[in-house]
């Protein structure tokens, strides 16, 4: 292969991968704006065929689990099973900050997101609020996902939703425990419950408990040793 190829070739091989990157915050944001809408068919659609959600401890697995996340609990605690957008309910979910890295043979990806969630009933739509619920509230998140190709689109194929707080609108997250905890019950004892729980080592505490969500991505500037918090080899040659 002579320059001009190789350089041909690298200039295809960075297109793809900017198209890739593309893809796969489209995909992502999508996501956001169906689950907006409590649209839990349309949700699962933009799952692999073996794709997961992992929510509050508890893992939803395959497109039956993920609509019983997204319809059965979701779209029915807050529209009564209606697909939104419904009056006097507020459910926005911004999809923000993403590092997307994608494999050398573009098959497979990882990406970090931050997730922001601003939630709430009218009062003239007080009557649809579910028991335990704040009528205003934010919530924000952390996801680290795993993309596929799968026939040649990208699809998302384990969803890693890490909640960071929750708070009460009026008071503030100062003053607020998180509204949602840990999942205990497996479906299907528990009709909306994940197909599975995280090994206890892995459970997360919600509100006011914090905790490290690692990294996929390697440090911009120190380089891949440093994906997991590393900082040895950095430590070294700082002076």
């Amino acid at each position: 292969m002579d320059d001009a190829d190789a350089r041909l070739a690298a200039l295809e091989a960075r297109v793809g991968e900017l198209e890739d990157l593309n893809a796969i915050r489209r995909l992502q944001m999508a996501y956001g704006y169906y689950i907006d809408y409590n649209r839990p068919e349309e949700t699962a659609a933009l799952f692999s065929h073996d794709g997961a959600v992992v929510f509050l401890s508890g893992e939803y697995r395959g497109h039956a689990g993920i609509v019983r996340l997204y319809g059965t609990w979701f779209q029915n605690l807050f529209t009564g099973g209606r697909r939104g957008p419904v009056d006097g309910l507020l459910l926005d979910h911004f999809q923000l900050q993403d590092i997307i890295t994608v494999a050398p043979d573009r098959q497979t990806a990882k990406g970090r997101f931050r997730g922001l969630l601003a939630g709430g009933w009218h009062d003239s739509a007080l009557a649809d609020k579910p028991a335990g619920v704040p009528q205003q509230f934010w919530e924000a998140g952390i996801y680290e996902n795993d993309y596929v190709r799968e026939g040649g689109v990208w699809k998302i194929r384990r969803l890693d939703y890490m909640m960071q707080w929750q708070a009460d609108y009026e008071t503030g997250w100062a003053h607020t425990v998180a509204h949602l905890q840990p999942a205990q019950v497996c479906y299907p004892e528990n009709p909306i419950g994940p197909d599975v729980i995280l090994p206890e080592k892995e459970l997360r505490q919600t509100w006011p408990h914090r905790q490290e969500v690692a990294m996929s991505f390697a440090h911009p500037v120190l380089g891949a040793a440093f994906v997991r918090g590393d900082f040895t080899q950095f430590q070294r040659k700082w002076p």
